[in-house]
């Protein structure tokens, strides 16, 4: 699926912030637009697409049953409905996209479902050092993230991008669900600390080479970290990955006045990266915008065939 170079879309939920959606201090941070804002994803999505991704992701990353019940006063089939609609309407911004443009594109649109780790949905910053998993058995990991994947995988995702994932123990718990529905792909993609470890301090090669043993493991990677972390990461699993590279960083500044201040630097930090042969896919997290996306496609043109 990703032997060929994609480009992934941007910052979901700083770009509801962008469009004055107020999820900050929110529970349901990005999901919550799910619950009355799904009009402005679709929204984002088409944005991106239109900057040149081919590849973008649900609005599914912090969504969770347990989530929207609590902080949507939800019931269970309601809030497996949101995780459903997450996928209907990244789907729908493909069709309406190509019927809109008329474009002949050179890639197939892919919908990737996101599966975030479980710090991200208990809303207390926990996803940062992935700590809990300290605490956590591998039954109690499955058992949480088994009804976000089985809704994602039946809602009809192209693959799972299971991301920002801050420990191996919660990464190889994932790809053991994942291995309970045989005819979805995946990537994983870590956060790290530095340039050579996970948030909770696991070394990102050694994580990298665990994971890619998993045979619905298509690409490994990088995402929400930051970015100057990037070229020594890519250093360190130069030569021994096996499977194609995906990098999506978020964009290096901190948050100013409630949003992602802009980083003109990014897109070249994104042209060492793609010296990397075996970097594939390329995008961006939090901060990362359409216009960032854009300049990602015009520096990759001739690769894209």
């Amino acid at each position: 699926m990703f032997s060929e170079f994609h480009i992934l879309d941007g910052g979901l939920g700083s770009e509801l912030l962008r469009h004055a959606v107020p999820v900050t201090g929110d529970s349901l941070w990005s999901a919550r637009a799910l619950v009355n804002n799904s009009d402005v994803i679709k929204q984002i999505h088409k944005s991106f697409l239109l900057s040149g991704a081919n590849i973008i992701l649900t609005a599914s990353y912090q969504a969770s049953i347990d989530g929207f019940c609590r902080y949507a006063q939800c019931t269970r089939e309601k809030a497996t409905s949101l995780i459903k609609k997450s996928v209907l309407i990244a789907k729908e911004s493909c069709e309406e996209f190509i019927q809109e443009t008329q474009k002949t594109l050179s890639r197939d649109l892919l919908v990737g479902g996101s599966v975030g780790p479980y710090g991200a949905c208990q809303f207390d910053k926990s996803e940062y050092d992935g700590n809990y998993v300290d605490e956590m058995s591998v039954e109690e990991l499955k058992r949480w993230h088994r009804p976000r994947i089985k809704i994602l995988v039946e809602a009809g995702v192209d693959f799972l991008a299971i991301e920002t994932i801050p420990a191996l123990a919660e990464a190889e718990a994932i790809l053991q669900v994942v291995n309970e529905f045989p005819s979805i792909a995946c990537w994983l993609s870590f956060s790290c600390k530095d340039e050579t470890h996970l948030c909770h301090g696991e070394s990102f090669c050694d994580a990298v080479t665990s994971v890619e043993t998993y045979k619905q493991v298509e690409a490994v990677g990088i995402n929400c970290s930051a970015p100057e972390h990037v070229q020594g990461l890519l250093s360190s699993i130069d030569g021994k990955s096996t499977k194609p590279v995906v990098v999506y960083p978020n964009n290096g500044h901190e948050w100013w006045n409630k949003r992602f201040d802009c980083n003109p630097e990014y897109i070249s930090y994104v042209l060492e990266w793609l010296k990397f042969h075996e970097v594939k896919i390329v995008g961006g997290c939090c901060g990362v915008t359409p216009a960032d996306i854009e300049d990602i496609r015009n520096a990759v043109a001739e690769r894209i065939v």
